[in-house]
């Protein structure tokens, strides 16, 4: 009998692995079937001119310059909205808040904001920054909405990297003297800083591919030149991509692509750069 249990649980640990590894490998062809299928569709029409000439004939030609500017800026501008207000509300909820119902109920609609679709933050954006504060049809009312929609991620990633800091360091360090905000900058922080940049650029890489909110607080398919202030509008790739993918008649079908696939370099080299800081941030820890 033991005998039979032992072969049967082995069985079921190599069934369980198969599965596994076949659900792995899966989603990694997968997603290496569309790398390479964008890559391979948009490389013809990607060149230097494209990457840095404004677009011409609706699209149909010249290139997406502006529209990179505007998503870097986009981007840069909803990092520096969301990343500061998501950490510093993620030590709130981790260290100061009291455990009770008040505090489940904070954590759970924070949880839930995440599953929010992205047009809901666009109408939230048009009434609260575009209509209510006179922020007009601009970057910053677009970068706003953009950061109301990564805060969730990024409060909810950085509550559970300071939660995962193990409880003994906050223990030994308030008993040699030292008070509850310099273990938490000094000691918490440190440690839960590769968390933490993981949810920013998971929340950074989710902006970055939205085009809903930003058409209706600030995004144009064309504008003359490059924003100046925080208050101009402004062109961003995945509008751009929209537009000429379904709106604009004519469009080479590798000009799509190429478009395609510079966004998907703007996403991937973020991520690559977050990886960078992550493993140096972990390597200083140790």
């Amino acid at each position: 009998m033991r005998m039979k249990s032992g072969l049967s649980r082995q069985l079921s640990q190599r069934t369980a692995f198969a599965v596994l590894l076949v659900a792995t490998i899966a989603v990694v062809m997968v997603t290496l079937f569309i790398i390479v299928r964008i890559a391979v569709s948009g490389a013809g029409a990607l060149n230097w001119s494209f990457l840095t000439q404004p677009p011409t004939d609706a699209g149909r030609a010249g290139g997406i310059f502006p529209a990179l500017v505007g998503t870097f800026y986009l981007m840069l501008g909803t990092l520096m909205l969301a990343l500061p207000i998501g950490v510093l509300a993620g030590i709130y909820l981790s260290e100061y808040a009291p455990r009770n119902w008040l505090t489940r109920v904070i954590n759970l609609a924070i949880i839930n904001l995440a599953g929010v679709p992205s047009i809901v933050y666009g109408l939230f954006g048009l009434g609260v920054f575009v209509l209510m504060m006179k922020f007009g049809m601009s970057l910053l009312a677009a970068s706003l909405t953009l950061a109301c929609q990564a805060l969730a991620m990024t409060i909810t990633t950085s509550r559970e990297a300071l939660l995962a800091v193990p409880r003994e360091y906050r223990e030994g360090s308030l008993a040699i003297g030292a008070t509850k905000w310099q273990t938490i900058r000094h000691l918490i922080l440190p440690q839960a800083r590769p968390g933490i940049i993981t949810g920013a650029v998971l929340a950074m890489s989710r902006a970055a591919g939205e085009s809903a909110p930003i058409l209706i607080v600030g995004a144009a398919f064309i504008v003359p030149g490059l924003p100046q202030s925080p208050f101009d509008r402004f062109m961003a790739l995945p509008y751009h991509l929209y537009t000429v993918a379904t709106q604009v008649p004519g469009v080479p079908g590798d000009t799509k692509w190429a478009v395609a696939l510079v966004l998907l370099a703007v996403v991937l080299s973020f991520n690559v750069l977050a990886t960078i800081v992550r493993l140096r941030a972990r390597r200083q820890r140790v």
